[in-house]
């Protein structure tokens, strides 16, 4: 988290202002709302929108716009306590200083966003995401609450993700860049450097040995505030707490579980539908459902002899159109003209 020197009220804003806020909200959102609806990781949605709104300020500082996104988006101490000032908590985590602030951030967040995701699952990934950002800028506010210079960034988030996995699989191991090695190291060790070179760093600042614009108590706020309501939010997540089996293991077991489940809604194929009605099916369309009974234990093979199956035959009820219709992983034969008809198998 970095800090500058600006300050921009409501009252400020004029319609092209507005609209610039708009598109601001739209560039960082898109990417949570298609990961979401494709089921795609949301630590790499999160990498994606911090960097497209990094782009936007970029196109906004050739002067596109009058509007300043850091004057009205990141938090200010001095005003954190207005009402109308509340948004800035959550806002100015998606700002950054310059490109060096933004990809020390997003390293983070996909390097142990990414796994931490896959051993949480995604709502409980946002919420610890949220308390590190959260944690990180009260910390802000309350270590500095005279100060009148903006902060922002989602360092804060950041650290609030170490603070998270190191309370919940302190000893997964996970590829990080420590002392000019990328390699995997354990969270623990990673947690230990980063955590060390922040308190060294304040001591320095307190010693009056430093001077910068870097906001090292939000890095320990959000770290903290994750670290100790990190493990109760994990608790029924994919990954027991403390499981201590390989990463990749972990972050395919609740995509296991969805599809295990899939297959034990897969319908019975030893009765169709065209046989009880005593027409039965001829030639290719038998040919068909012969292939569907033999190969039909797997999903996909299920769906496309059902698909092939469909465009072979006509409902035994009003010999209308028959579709293939999919819902999640399985596969049904259903009458285009009424679901009374035909839900097969």
């Amino acid at each position: 988290m970095a800090t500058a020197e600006y300050e921009f009220l409501w009252s400020d804003l004029t319609g092209s202002d507005w609209a610039a806020l708009g598109l601001f909200l739209v560039i960082a959102t898109t990417p949570y709302i298609v990961a979401w609806k494709q089921g795609t990781s949301i630590a790499l949605a999160t990498v994606l929108s911090l960097l497209l709104v990094t782009f936007y300020q970029m196109i906004i500082d050739f002067g596109f716009f009058d509007f300043t996104p850091i004057s009205f988006l990141s938090i200010i101490p001095v005003t954190a306590n207005q009402p109308d000032q509340i948004h800035r908590f959550i806002t100015s985590a998606w700002l950054h200083a310059n490109w060096i602030h933004v990809l020390g951030n997003i390293l983070v967040i996909a390097l142990a966003g990414v796994p931490l995701e896959q051993r949480m699952g995604k709502i409980r990934w946002i919420l610890v995401y949220f308390l590190g950002l959260l944690g990180g800028n009260v910390a802000w506010v309350l270590t500095h609450p005279d100060s009148i210079s903006p902060a922002l960034g989602a360092s804060g988030a950041a650290f609030g993700i170490l603070g998270a996995y190191m309370a919940c699989w302190p000893n997964d191991r996970i590829e990080f860049p420590l002392l000019f090695f990328i390699r995997a190291w354990p969270v623990w060790g990673i947690v230990a450097f980063r955590l060390g070179i922040e308190v060294w760093n304040m001591y320095q600042i307190e010693a009056g040995q430093s001077v910068t614009n870097v906001a090292h108590m939000a890095h320990l706020g959000g770290f903290m505030l994750a670290w100790i309501l990190a493990r109760p939010i994990a608790r029924g997540a994919p990954s027991e707490l403390d499981d201590s089996s390989d990463i990749s293991i972990a972050g395919v077991t609740a995509s296991k579980a969805a599809r295990a489940a899939a297959t034990a809604k897969m319908g019975s194929l030893e009765t169709d539908p065209w046989s009880e009605s005593g027409d039965g099916l001829k030639e290719e369309a038998a040919r068909i459902l012969r292939r569907l009974r033999q190969e039909g234990d797997e999903l996909e093979t299920r769906r496309a002899w059902l698909e092939e199956l469909a465009e072979q035959v006509l409902c035994p009820v009003c010999n209308g159109e028959v579709h293939a219709f999919v819902s999640g992983e399985n596969c049904t034969l259903r009458c285009a003209h009424s679901k009374t008809h035909l839900k097969w198998p």
